[in-house]
Formats: C-alpha cells, sequence, structure tokens
C-alpha cells in the first residue's frame, strides 16, 4: 500500500454549480477533502452558471439537450453522448499535468460519457462512483413513466426507452440515449472500469443487486449536512414548502391539486420544463393559494424553510436520498414525503415527519390537513426532532469515516479522519 503526503483526488461531475442535489453533494465533498488536506483537481462541463476555477481549462465543452443547435452540431452532440473522445483527451491532458491517487465520479454520462472510466482505468486510478440516480440500470436513468415507476428495461431490451420516447418525449434524444446504452451494455464499461460504486440510500442498494450486480461492489454511504452551518427555526409557519427542479417526476402536479383539496397556503421554489404547465395548473384551480417563487439558494432558501411549516416531498420516481429532505430537517423543519425510493429511509414516522403513498392526491391532501391543524407545539418538538437526527446520524464525521474507509480499502493509505 502507498503512503501519500498529499492525498490528490479527480472530483468528477457534469456541472460545476449547485444545480442539483447531485451537484451539491460533488462539491461538498470536494469541500470536505479539501479541508482534510487533499489536494483536489476537478474536471466537469464549461457552463455559464459554473463556479470560477483554474481547472475549467480542461473542462470539456458545454453539452445541452434541449437548446437550439445546428443539425451538424447536433450529429457533432450525438456522439459525444455516445462515446466522447474529446473528453477523453482533455482528460488525459489533465491527468499528464495533475497525476491523481484516486477519481471519484458523479453524473458523467450524456456529457463526459462513460468514455472517460477506460482512461482512468488505463493511467492506473482507482475510480469511484456516486449513484445519484439509476442510470447505471435504467438507459433514461429515472425508471419513471407516465403511469409511475417503470423497469422494462431489467429483462428487455434498450430499445424500450425509444420505443416509449423516455428522453424529453423525443425520438432522437431517446434514439441518441438508447445507442448510448446499448454500446456501453455491450462493453460492460461501468462494471468493467469501476472500483466501487456508492449508494447514498439503501433502496438503491437492492435496486441494484436485484438487476444482477454484485453486492460487494457496493458502500453504502448516506449524504451528510453540517447541521452546524444550518441555524433553525422550530416554529411553524402558516405555508407549506415545495423546492427543487420542476420536472414531471418530482410530483409537484399532485401536490399542486392536494394543496387545493387541503385548503392550504404553498410556496413553490424552483425552476424547470415543467414550470408554465404547472402555472397553468394552478391557475385553474379555483382559489388555491400558491405562490411560484422561481429559483432561490443560499439563505434566501434557507429564510423560506424557516419560515415554513412543512417541507414537502411528493416525488413520483425513485428518490435517492434528496439533501432536501436533510437540509429541512437540519433547518428545524418536520418533512411530509412521498413513500417511493429512499425517501422514508430519512423520514421517522410521526417523529420527524409524515409519508404518503406517492402519486396520492387525497393522501397527501390528509396528510397537509393533519399537519394544518397540527399544534405549533407538536410540529415545534418534531422539528427539534428532525434536526436532532440530521446531526446524529447524518453528519460529516460518519460521511468522512466511510469514505476514507472505501478510499483506503482500495490501496490509498490516508490520514486518519479528524
Amino acid at each position: 500500500m502507498k503512503r501519500l503526503n498529499v492525498p490528490r483526488l479527480l472530483n468528477v461531475n457534469t456541472y460545476h454549480y449547485r444545480r442539483g442535489g447531485s451537484d451539491v453533494v460533488y462539491l461538498e465533498h470536494a469541500a470536505l477533502m479539501e479541508s482534510l488536506g487533499w489536494n483536489v483537481a476537478y474536471f466537469a462541463m464549461h457552463h455559464p452558471k459554473n463556479f470560477e476555477t483554474p481547472w475549467s481549462r480542461y473542462f470539456i465543452d458545454e453539452l445541452e439537450f434541449g437548446h437550439d443547435y445546428s443539425p451538424a452540431r447536433k450529429l457533432v452532440m450525438a456522439t459525444k453522448v455516445i462515446y466522447s473522445f474529446e473528453a477523453q483527451r482533455k482528460l488525459r491532458a489533465l491527468l499528464a499535468e495533475h497525476p491523481v491517487d484516486i477519481a471519484h465520479v458523479h453524473c458523467i454520462y450524456h456529457h463526459h460519457s462513460p468514455s472517460i472510466l477506460p482512461t482512468l482505468q488505463q493511467a492506473g486510478v482507482p475510480v469511484v462512483m456516486t449513484a445519484h440516480d439509476l442510470k447505471l440500470l435504467c438507459p433514461a436513468y429515472r425508471m419513471l413513466q407516465d403511469d409511475g415507476p417503470c423497469e422494462r428495461c431489467r429483462d428487455g431490451s434498450v430499445l424500450n426507452v425509444l420505443r416509449h420516447r423516455c428522453m424529453r418525449g423525443s425520438v432522437g434524444v431517446s434514439a441518441v440515449v438508447a445507442a448510448e446504452s446499448g454500446l456501453h451494455r455491450l462493453l460492460d464499461t461501468y462494471r468493467k472500469h469501476l472500483d466501487k460504486v456508492v449508494v447514498p440510500s439503501r433502496f438503491f442498494l437492492e435496486k441494484f443487486v436485484e438487476w444482477g450486480w454484485p453486492r460487494e461492489r457496493f458502500a453504502y454511504i448516506p449524504n451528510y449536512v453540517d447541521a452546524a452551518a444550518f441555524e433553525p427555526c422550530f416554529e411553524p409557519g402558516r405555508y407549506f414548502l415545495y423546492f427543487g427542479r420542476l420536472a414531471p417526476e418530482k410530483g409537484v402536479a399532485t401536490l399542486l391539486r392536494a394543496a387545493h383539496e387541503a385548503g392550504v397556503s404553498l410556496k413553490v421554489a424552483g425552476t424547470g420544463p415543467e414550470e408554465a404547465a404547472l402555472k397553468a395548473l394552478s391557475a385553474s384551480l379555483p382559489g388555491l393559494d400558491v405562490e411560484f417563487l422561481g429559483y432561490r439558494s443560499g439563505e434566501p432558501l434557507h429564510q423560506l424553510v424557516r419560515g415554513a411549516r412543512a417541507v414537502v416531498l411528493p416525488s413520483e420516481w425513485y428518490e435517492n436520498a434528496p439533501m432536501s429532505v436533510l437540509e429541512s430537517m437540519a433547518l428545524g423543519k418536520p418533512v411530509i414525503g412521498a413513500r417511493i425510493g429512499g425517501i422514508p429511509e430519512l423520514i421517522d414516522e410521526g417523529e420527524t415527519g409524515w409519508v404518503f403513498e406517492s402519486r396520492s392526491k387525497a393522501e397527501l391532501a390528509q396528510r397537509l390537513a393533519q399537519v394544518q391543524h397540527a399544534g405549533d407545539a407538536d410540529l415545534a418538538r418534531m422539528g427539534r426532532a428532525a434536526r436532532a437526527r440530521v446531526a446524529e446520524q447524518f453528519n460529516r464525521s460518519r460521511y468522512q469515516r466511510a469514505t476514507l474507509e472505501l478510499y483506503d480499502s482500495l490501496g490509498v493509505a490516508l490520514a486518519e479522519p479528524s
């Protein structure tokens, strides 16, 4: 086992800004390792919202589905989604100037493409990947159709993604993703070139095993928040809050209908492809008390959470381990979460929040009405219990210890956790 004075990590992700929960984990993970004295390099995609970093000179060109590119540009981008020689070339340039001891990969598909995994292995770099979603199993990553969770590709062809237009309802985009998934299944890219896969939820671990992955390839390491960095407010507010992407799988339409039925006040913070449709839906529900606030982050978002009665996560897909749940609880708020994916693992029913049947407007409406009429003292007690659970079970020291043990198991000896 080699001994390192300053261990060197390559942290890889599509975006280099706080776009969503996986991007938050990518950035917080790097900050944690840097605080332990690590030398951290970054490999991401150019984007106007990226945080400034000297590593951007190695970043791949921006590639976004849905942008209005020329036909020729779309063809070039399609080939990059399937197998990106650009990403391989730029990664080799980075490694030539800055050799690393281990790489931790987050979200790379459709942008870097899995082509970077053999490049890392050829350079002798152990590779860990955090599975923020189920892309390694489902070509469209969401395992979702209009009628609920979908696992057709488990025993069937990846052409299901094209047959059902799983990507943005588009034949073209779905065809590209089907080709990408088909190629990398044929090459067995992920299984051959990943040393370990980190799963933040037990639900994801069991789903991978169900689909035929060996259990020993996984390390269960829950996400964490530094509760000390979140100033809580336990006093319940008058409104319910959803914050996150406005996308079909997030269940916000069900939440709007349930809030209308329950007669409660709702605030929605976020943007996404469903924003216009959700605003139109809200306009069609007479008397619905809802306010769309747009994108919020940092302290403005924390203020919204502190002012809420409870935070609602009405997801309709296999959520992993949503940071929104942990952050809300760290801010002293109970959470109403859908009973799907890894969400129930984070909520102690009746102690730190409540769960309801995913996609059930009626059951969610009942929960909203229940919390609306609950005593403020009871909700404050639950908020304190929620924060205590985060501080005790989803803290930095546990995440740090598990991560260092994982890296050590791959042949890199590290400093002891602080």
